[in-house]
């Protein structure tokens, strides 16, 4: 996974509503997140599985950063 996909990576998430992240269980945040990545990015199945486990290593933090944008 390179800078350029952790970039847009971050920039996804930090773009979706907090109210569409925080209504998903992990499994759909995390398909869901990289379903968008997909559509900027051409990702191989390499490149989903690298993605899929490092969101699901930062998923605490993800459901965080929902949360707080839903406060504010």
């Amino acid at each position: 996974m390179n800078t350029t996909i952790m970039r847009q990576l971050w920039s996804i998430i930090g773009e979706n509503s907090g109210k569409t992240l925080v209504g998903l269980n992990d499994s759909d945040l995390i398909n869901h997140i990289i379903s968008k990545l997909s559509s900027q990015q051409n990702l191989s199945s390499e490149d989903c599985g690298l993605i899929s486990t490092y969101l699901s290593s930062r998923i605490l933090l993800i459901r965080e950063m929902a949360e707080y944008s839903l406060s504010h």
